[in-house]
């Protein structure tokens, strides 16, 4: 029996802010120097290095809990099954309801609570949890839903990844400019057949690595309030990381299904960095000695949603399979990757096939 995605959901939200919407931000360097060069210079090179051009912000009214629900909805809904035979509802996400103007978390209840009230799912054997791991949080969960699923112990899993970053960043940090909010997620169901989950795997490289991502208080030596906590990264570090790291991962998921690049349609990976990401699936292909990479192998969305860190991947395969990426389809019996990176440090990959 494999796990089979049998639904997928979005919410992506409706307020869209460009590059420009920084114009007027003043940035600090880490040491706490004013950054003094030119704004417009700065959001340039930015655009350059991620290739985000826009990001989307939940409204004030919207928690990440909100947003889970409008996804998860959407997911149950193209499943077409009864939301009340879900076994588990496993929620990824990083700060869990934060808020607007705000930077404080609500964890209690945990957000996968939440979200099963919001949908109104009364059996008590359906198990709600939520799951705090890094970007790849979503992925881990898919992987959780598939072990409870070859045990036995459930057939059917709603998995969801939802994060409302816009309200966890320093203002006066360049970084603040990458992340944003969004939501998704999918129904997997146990099924016979070639279809589903084939190999996966997953590393946390945490002993003198933990720091690359982290909380930590504003850049701005002039911060009204120093007790507040923002999400930091070293994101030169980051980078090489995930370049060393990352491939390597991917490559042994293939190993362990006796698959090579070419037998792969799609590779989707976290929408962190535009640069990073066509940088790893060129370093995976060059393990192979492979130095061409298939045009169109890596749908993006990170040019007008950013990087929603658990909402990236499933919120990318629900706009594949309902047709809205024009050149990325995915058919029946196609072979995928999925891969991220991300706090902790983990990273983790999956072979499927649709």
């Amino acid at each position: 029996m494999r796990s089979v995605i049998i639904g997928t959901g979005s919410c992506i939200p409706e307020i869209k802010v460009p590059n420009s919407a920084f114009s007027d931000h003043v940035f600090f360097e880490k040491d706490g120097e004013k950054n003094f060069k030119n704004m417009a210079g700065v959001i340039e090179k930015f655009q350059t290095i991620t290739g985000i051009e826009e990001r989307r912000y939940a409204r004030t009214d919207q928690a990440a809990s909100d947003l889970g629900a409008i996804a998860a909805e959407a997911a149950i809904t193209d499943a077409d099954i009864d939301r009340e035979t879900l076994d588990y509802i496993i929620v990824a996400h990083n700060f869990g309801d934060v808020a607007a103007d705000t930077n404080r978390l609500s964890l209690v209840p945990a957000l996968a609570s939440r979200i099963k009230a919001a949908l109104k799912i009364s059996n008590p054997d359906c198990v709600a949890y939520d799951i705090p791991f890094g970007c790849p949080g979503w992925l881990e969960g898919l992987i959780q839903a598939n072990i409870f699923i070859r045990s036995g112990e459930a057939k059917r899993c709603l998995v969801i990844g939802t994060e409302t970053l816009s309200r966890v960043l320093d203002p006066h940090d360049k970084d603040s400019m990458i992340y944003s909010d969004g939501s998704g997620a999918v129904v997997v169901e146990g099924r016979e057949g070639d279809a589903g989950m084939i190999a996966w795997k997953t590393q946390t490289h945490a002993y003198g690595l933990t720091e690359l991502l982290q909380m930590g208080p504003s850049s701005s030596p002039f911060a009204d309030n120093k007790a507040n906590l923002y999400l930091k990264m070293n994101g030169r570090r980051v980078y090489e990381f995930a370049l060393n790291h990352v491939p390597l991962v991917v490559k042994t998921v293939l190993d362990k299904a006796g698959k090579f690049p070419a037998d792969v349609k799609r590779i989707l990976i976290h929408q962190a960095n535009d640069k990073m990401d066509t940088a790893i699936v060129e370093r995976l292909f060059k393990l192979y000695g492979i130095h061409d990479i298939p045009e169109n192998i890596m749908p993006m969305t990170i040019r007008w949603l950013g990087n929603s860190s658990v909402a990236t991947l499933p919120t990318l395969l629900d706009l594949i399979v309902k047709g809205k990426m024009p050149g990325y389809d995915i058919d029946k019996g196609d072979i995928i990757i999925f891969a991220s990176v991300g706090a902790g440090m983990n990273i983790n990959a999956v072979l499927y096939q649709l």
